[in-house]
């Protein structure tokens, strides 16, 4: 009850618990689909596709492993631990690495269609993310489920029944260092770095996610940069530079805060809102879907 309250009077949060509601309402609709077999290659083109129309909102409102450093941060804050600010130049290196991470990917995927006898047909392995399209599954380990339905062949965290705990990607760390022990090893301190480095910096693995590429890469060309039909936008002249929008962004986004007016567009925005929820000056920010507005700025100080 004391949650509902908070909700209905304090227009800083309301948004904010909305997002969580839907995280975890995805969360259980991922939790579902992996009791049944899913073409894993669609689901790649999906999650990576839709950036290019809708931005990055799986990563802020869809994603379980974003849920989960949310989650740590909500821990964080009732304890009252103040979080780490990541130094500018260090912020933009970790985003980078995504291209590393991406790039990566196509050395291991590319190879045996160019080099080796590897045909069309052959295609139809990307269906279920076999063969030499293996790799790709790496993108869809952000939608791994603390509690998988069955027992994984690579292995699991802790196997209980016909049940199993797992994390992001320990499933890729296990299925890939080879040897259960081994890979146990290194998928524990995956999960323990994670959380470690989650609880002092807000969304801290979103900063370097390969699997949001995809509209960074957009975002680097100037003729691509009008795709996405939702996007922030800005009112210069509303804007007193009061650097709220800076403060309270998860990955550190400084281009909402630098931007002069019209849209923002930016390859780490993960379109929390936070900053169009925080904002006090009325219509400065907006969230619109093909240019109308579905969210905006409001003076909650004067609430």
């Amino acid at each position: 009850m004391s949650i509902i309250l908070t909700w209905i009077k304090d227009k800083t949060k309301q948004l904010s618990y909305l997002r969580v509601l839907a995280q975890l309402l995805f969360l259980i609709v991922i939790f579902y689909l992996s009791l049944i077999e899913v073409w894993k290659g669609l689901l790649v083109i999906l999650i990576i596709g839709a950036p290019l129309i809708l931005g990055r909102v799986f990563c802020g409102w869809i994603c379980p492993f974003g849920l989960y450093m949310d989650l740590i941060s909500l821990l964080r804050r009732k304890l009252k631990i103040a979080h780490w600010i990541l130094p500018e130049k260090l912020n933009g290196i970790l985003h980078k690495l995504r291209y590393i991470i991406a790039l990566s990917l196509l050395t291991f995927v590319a190879p045996p269609f160019l080099f080796e006898s590897k045909s069309l047909i052959h295609l139809s392995e990307f269906i279920w993310l076999r063969g030499a399209f293996r790799p790709l599954t790496i993108l869809l380990a952000p939608l791994e489920t603390l509690i998988i339905p069955w027992i994984p062949p690579f292995g699991a965290l802790l196997e209980l029944g016909n049940v199993s705990l797992s994390y992001p990607y320990v499933g890729e760390i296990m299925a890939t260092t080879g040897g259960k022990e081994i890979g146990l090893f290194f998928a524990v301190t995956f999960v323990v770095l994670t959380l470690m480095t989650s609880f002092k910096v807000r969304r801290f693995w979103c900063r370097f996610c390969p699997t949001g590429v995809s509209i960074a890469v957009v975002n680097r060309f100037r003729l691509l940069r009008k795709i996405p039909l939702l996007r922030l936008n800005k009112n210069e002249e509303k804007c007193t530079k009061c650097g709220i929008c800076k403060r309270v962004c998860p990955v550190q986004v400084t281009e909402v805060y630098e931007k002069k007016g019209g849209d923002i567009s930016t390859s780490m925005c993960t379109l929390c809102l936070r900053c169009v929820e925080m904002c006090p000056y009325p219509d400065c920010l907006k969230l619109q879907f093909a240019g109308k507005t579905l969210f905006k700025s409001r003076n909650w100080l004067a609430s």
